[in-house]
């Protein structure tokens, strides 16, 4: 029987932010408290474009990430 006060590390956490954006990004979105794609969903595309680090690169890759977890940005208004 496992160890409830061990964390399980056996199944990759999918709502992980991908580490393929880069370390710039991943450093900006840190920055803002973005450490999870439903965290990463309660922004806009511009919220994301005026973080230094987070380019048009990062957020395809973003972008792709969300929709394969069935979210999205919040539209821009």
């Amino acid at each position: 029987m496992p160890d409830p006060s061990v964390p399980d590390t056996s199944t990759s956490d999918t709502s992980a932010l991908p580490a393929r954006i880069g370390r710039p990004a991943l450093r900006a979105l840190a920055a803002a408290g973005v450490t999870s794609l439903p965290g990463l969903a309660r922004l806009r595309e511009a919220d994301l474009l005026q973080m230094h680090g987070v380019g048009p690169r990062a957020l395809s890759l973003l972008r792709e990430a969300l929709a394969r977890e069935g979210l999205a940005l919040r539209p821009d208004r």
